[in-house]
């Protein structure tokens, strides 16, 4: 059987932890997957079906990372550019994913951002990720003068939808949230039909325990999205991955999908190998430790034993602790 481009990229061999997080980044991509992130996410693709929806994703889609080979499809590759929005003065911002969707019946335009999030921990980001949200939206609506509006045409300005898939959570914490802005009125009797609803943050929490690692089963998240996001981020194999995502979530296993799901798999396979080597290291490195401070123990108790004294054992460079320790040990032993 010829495979599809979905079939492929569940397939290839493993390299470095960016390859991964590029993997990460353009399984995301894949317009099945984007399809089903849009249905359960963002209002306005809700009501549509899957097949409707990948009709309204746009041939745009940008992955920050270094391009791979040409190929598209419409199920499969997308376009990899590095997809930066530069601000003088402040440095630049890569985007993950950046694509447009298209809603022809209500003649709508919606500028989408996606971001895999690994942490959401403020210790560890140094921050915390609503601000980063509201950040990235202000630039998806600023970076739109010049491009969707000109001069003071405000109204010409597209909804922007800035998704996170953030893969952290614990295991009661599977959800989604919206950041938005929130009209109301604070005094009086205004009433205001407009709604402001041009930027929206959403942010898909998937659990860090759902792929297994753990030594523990999560259950089935009750949210299709999330749960269909775990399984695409779990460490099964490459084969039960490719069956579930086919036949639970009705997904074509294109070539490219395939072997992103494949560079996935088997680069989880070494992470955990190198995990294994890197604990048998250890611990033979702590077993010769610990001989070593037993022999010490052992010699110090045949110099007590041997009456030499305190002061002169501790002149050979031994410790008090050690000392210590030696001595409960023959008392105990008495």
């Amino acid at each position: 059987m010829i495979e599809t481009n979905l079939a492929q990229t569940v397939n290839a061999a493993n390299d470095s932890g960016s390859v991964y997080d590029t993997n990460v980044k353009y399984l995301l991509a894949d317009k099945q997957i984007l399809s089903r992130i849009l249905k359960y996410t963002v209002e306005e693709f809700q009501e549509m079906d899957i097949e409707d929806i990948l009709g309204c994703i746009g041939d745009d889609i940008e992955i920050g990372a270094r391009p791979v080979d040409a190929g598209l499809s419409n199920l499969g590759r997308v376009k990899g550019t590095v997809t930066e929005d530069n601000i003088p003065g402040e440095g630049i911002i890569y985007y993950d994913i950046r694509f447009t969707a298209y809603l022809k019946e209500k003649e709508m335009k919606i500028l989408i951002n996606i971001e895999a999030q690994k942490s959401t921990d403020p210790s560890k980001l140094g921050y915390h990720l609503e601000n980063r949200i509201v950040f990235y939206l202000a630039r998806m609506i600023s970076a739109q003068k010049q491009t969707e509006f000109f001069h003071s045409d405000f109204d010409n300005l597209k909804k922007v939808r800035s998704i996170w898939i953030c893969m952290d959570s614990e295991e009661t914490e599977d959800s989604i949230e919206e950041i938005g802005f929130d009209r109301k009125t604070v005094f009086g009797n205004k009433r205001n039909s407009y709604h402001t609803n041009l930027m929206k943050g959403i942010i898909v929490n998937i659990r860090s325990g759902a792929d297994s690692s753990s030594g523990k089963a999560v259950k089935k998240s009750q949210n299709v999205l999330i749960a269909m996001l775990e399984e695409l981020v779990s460490r099964k194999d490459a084969s039960e991955k490719k069956r579930i995502l086919a036949d639970e979530y009705g997904m074509a296993m294109t070539v490219e999908l395939e072997r992103r799901i494949r560079i996935m798999c088997n680069w989880s396979e070494s992470i955990r190998e190198r995990e294994k080597k890197e604990a048998r290291i250890e611990a033979r490195i702590e077993a010769r430790i610990e001989a070593r401070i037993e022999a010490r123990i052992e010699a110090l108790e045949k110099m007590i034993r041997a009456n030499i004294t305190r002061e002169q054992i501790l002149s050979m460079g031994y410790t008090e602790e050690e000392y210590e320790k030696a001595e409960s040990a023959l008392y105990a032993n008495a």
